[in-house]
Order: C-alpha cells, then structure tokens, then sequence
C-alpha cells in the first residue's frame, strides 16, 4: 500500500522479503516454534499503533517463562568439560585470585551472546545464514570449514569429559572408548527428544543443569571454602607471574565460536512478528532477561567448582598436575569417602556436563551446515552427518590415549589452541552484521555499544593470539614448521583483516533484491 511504501528504511529492521524465502533452509519450521500468548493490551495495542510501533509492551511473568529456554541452552557451553578443567586449574594454581576475572569473562561471553541473540531476533535469520549471504562464496566456505573445525574440537573434549565420568560412575569397569560410543548414543536421544517439541527438549537440559548445580553445590558445601577469602577473590582484582597463563585461559576458553553461531538460532524457537517492531523489542527484552538469568547460574557453577580446588589444593605439590582425568581421583584422596563419595558427586557433575554440551554441539552442528551450506535434508541424516564429525575421530583419540593422562593433557592443549584459533571467524561477522542499519534497521547496535562490543573482541582476540603464541613458541621447532607456522600466521591475519574490510561494506541482500 502507499502507506507501507513510505515507511523508511529504519522502520524495516527485519529481512522477510527474500523471493525464494520458501526454499531455504530455516532453524525452525513454524510448527516447531513456540506460541507466544498474546495479552489483551497488545491486541488494543496492535489496533491502535499498527504494525510500526517501536516501544515493547509491559513486563508479563508469563511471557518472560514463554521466552525461557534459549538462553540456557547457550550457557552450557560456559559449563562445558573444557571449561569445568579451566576452573579446577584455575583453583589448584591460583587459589581464589582469579575469581573476579572468572566474573568479568562471563560478562564479555554474555555480551557477544546478547549480541547473537539481538541478530537472530531483529533479523529472523541465525548467524550462519547471513554469513552465507553476506560474504562471497570462497568466504563463506572458509568461515564453515573454521566453524566445523572449532565445533569438532570442542565435542571431542566434551565427548572425552563424558566418557571420563562413565569410567569414574563405573569403577573403571568402562574403558575410555565405552564411553565414548554410549556419549555418541546422545544423538539418538537428541532427536528422540525432539521430536516432542522444543520445550520438553529445554526442560532436559534444565534437568541437566540442575544435576551440575546440586553435585558441584554439595562440592562446595563438603569442602567448606574460606568466605571472606572467596568474597576477595571476586572484588579484588589480583594477578601475578605465576598465576598469568591461567588467567589467559579463563578468558580464552568462556567464548566459544559454535556458541554464538548457535544462540542465533535458538532464539527463532519463538513465535515472533517480525512485522511489528514492538514484538521484536519485546523479544530482545526477554531474551536479555532469561540470558542474564542462566549465565549467573553458570558463573555460580563455575564458582563452585574454581573454589573447591582452590581450598584442597593451592599451595599443594599437586596443584600443577592436576586435570580432568585425575581430578575426581584427587578430590577422593583429599576428602574422603562418606556416606556419598565425592568422587562419585564429581563424576555425576560431569557427566550431566559432559552429556548436556555434546547435545547442544549436536544441535549447532545443524545450523552450522544448514545455514551455511543451505542444505534441504532430514534432521535425522543432518544429525548422524554432524555426529560422526566428532565422534570418529574422538574415538580414534579415546583408543590412543586411554592410559595415559599426560598425553591427554596435550591433546588438550592442542584442542583450545583449534578453538582459539576460530574466535576471531564467528566474533568480527557477528560485530560487522549487528552495527548495520541496513541489516539490523532501527536494532542496530549504537556507537557506545559497538565501541565495547569491539573492544572486548579485541580484547578477547589478543588473549587467544597470547595463548597462540606461548603454545606454538614452546610445541614448534624446526625451519619446517617455523616456516609453516609463519605463513600461516600470515593468511590467517589477512583474512581477519579481510573480514572486517568486508563487513564494513555491506551490501545486504535484502536491497539487491528489491532493486
């Protein structure tokens, strides 16, 4: 109508035009969605300021437990077995002093996540789909291949943590690739779950994070940490030489790349008009709310876990040896038995971690190759395709390394080196698309927002390029690999430089297709 074609451009913040809408492949279907209940003011709401008006309706309690789900499915990543070692690490090196850093990290990782939530809402369209759009072919390609790389590193540690909890459950009965094959059946259980809708799936994942909550709790209680000293160690900021590369790997690890292109998506699991810019707010609002809510509940988590370390071993001769596969063990010796061996809570913790990221690496498997490949197939073969990724070559490293615990540590260390690599790949596209007007409309992010966004990219970029450096300057010699690693180093900065050069000239599909 003539109406409609006056509006401008900054009242169209949404992408809903594209002539083959149809064709492409969608997070979800609109059966899938969950129906948002309509309150009696939005309908008087509606007919009084149409479908342009921008303000988000009051606070409802029931609409903030309708958009309850996405958000803490995403923070299963901030509670995944790769971070459950940085936290006893943390603990057993450092004490309490690197608690307030364990704080601000959570808070950087809920910015970049708050971030993908506001992109896949504003634009109805995850991550990984506009990075397809938005870049060339080549681009596009090699921001998948990194994705798939950083999402096959983190489900082998996470496979791993898994099947190191089922060795623990079962006395060692289990060997370490036993585990790993029961941890693979988790697909089946994904799409079983599935297939009863979206909210019984985030009800499992609710259950799981309570399992973590009240193991690592009971921790928490049976160790009986200093308050005064842990009250220090969140308010005080404190670092020292020795503690330093634990602090690098705190932050290093509280970002990973597959979780911001999966919150993208998780948040069109809701039924959302994006016609009606005050729905969209509205959203976000939620979105923001139920984001903030489960990353502190993460951070609780982590808490727990960083301060029973800190109490049974910090200034201890074990403090540098201890990891994933001996720390249940280490905490047995330390405190004891009773009527619940701590062992046994530990290794319960785990597992439900363990279990809980390997379903949600699973799902942002999905949307990874959907989006950036666009690929039309069941979600069955999508999900045993994604699986097998990680799974084959986990098994491959569960047979090599099953009995030997320092081996496991470097293959490790060799993992986050893989992930930290790819931060840069799914941060500076996410940066680029949010602060675009002519992508985001009147939801792009402001200059004082885009300047923090960007500084705590870099900042986070910088300590993974420090981590880089101090792994390959200590793993690399030889001209051979010197002169592998420089060049490298070399193409990996300049498709960085690349990326952003792109973003920074947008020109979104949405007005190719109009004109």
């Amino acid at each position: 109508s003539p109406e409609d074609m006056s509006r401008s451009e900054n009242d169209r913040p949404l992408l809903i035009d594209r002539i083959d809408e149809e064709e492409e492949e969608r997070a979800y279907d609109e059966t899938e969605k969950v129906h948002i209940v309509r309150d009696e003011d939005d309908n008087e709401r509606d007919l009084e300021y149409g479908v342009g008006c921008g303000g988000a309706p009051p606070f409802s309690w029931r609409k903030l437990w309708l958009f309850t789900g996405p958000g803490f499915l995403m923070s299963i990543a901030f509670l995944d077995p790769g971070n459950l070692e940085g936290d006893l690490q943390a603990g057993a090196v450092a004490g309490y002093s690197l608690l307030w850093l364990l704080m601000w990290a959570t808070a950087m990782g809920l910015l970049v996540q708050l971030l993908s939530a506001r992109l896949g809402v504003a634009t109805g369209r995850h991550l990984a789909e506009l990075c397809r759009e938005e870049y060339p072919t080549w681009a596009g390609m090699v921001l998948w291949v990194m994705a798939e790389l950083a999402l096959i590193g983190s489900d082998i540690q996470e496979v791993i943590g898994s099947a190191i909890a089922i060795k623990i459950l079962t006395n060692g009965l289990l060997p370490l690739w036993a585990g790993v094959i029961i941890t693979a059946l988790d697909c089946f259980v994904f799409l079983f779950l599935e297939n009863y809708g979206i909210r019984k799936l985030e009800a499992v994942f609710a259950v799981l994070i309570g399992t973590m909550a009240v193991a690592f709790a009971w921790m928490f209680g049976q160790a009986k940490p200093s308050g005064s000293e842990l009250l220090v160690g969140i308010l005080v900021p404190k670092l020292s030489s020795r503690t330093i590369q634990k602090a690098v790997g705190v932050v290093g690890c509280i970002i990973m790349p597959h979780n911001v292109f999966l919150h993208s998506a998780l948040v069109q699991s809701r039924e959302v008009n994006k016609r009606q810019k005050y729905r969209v707010q509205e959203a976000i609002n939620y979105y923001t709310i139920e984001s903030t809510i489960a990353l502190i509940v993460s951070f609780v988590i982590n808490l727990f876990v960083t301060t029973v370390f800190a109490k049974g071993f910090y200034n201890t001769d074990l403090a540098d040896s201890i990891g994933l596969v001996n720390a249940g063990q280490y905490l047995q010796d330390k405190y004891g038995g009773g009527l619940f061996p701590i062992l046994y809570i530990w290794g319960i913790g785990l597992l439900a971690a363990g279990q809980s990221s390997t379903i949600t690496g699973t799902y942002a498997g999905q949307f990874i190759m959907g989006g950036f490949l666009n690929f039309k197939m069941k979600k069955w073969l999508r999900a045993l395709i994604t699986r097998s990724c990680a799974i084959i070559p986990t098994i491959i490293v569960a047979l090599v390394f099953d009995s030997s615990e320092a081996t496991l540590d470097v293959l490790n260390e060799w993992l986050n080196v893989l992930q930290s690599i790819q931060i840069p790949f799914a941060l500076i596209p996410l940066l680029c698309l949010v602060s675009k007007e002519q992508i985001m409309g009147s939801f792009k992010i402001g200059p004082f927002y885009q300047t923090i966004a960007w500084l705590v990219a870099a900042l986070v970029i910088m300590i993974n390029g420090y981590l880089l450096l101090e792994f390959f300057s200590s793993e690399v010699s030889g001209v051979i690999y010197t002169g592998f690693v420089t060049v490298f180093t070399a193409s990996y900065g300049a498709f960085i430089v690349y990326l952003i050069a792109r973003g920074i000239n947008f020109t979104p599909w949405h007005f190719k297709s109009e004109s």
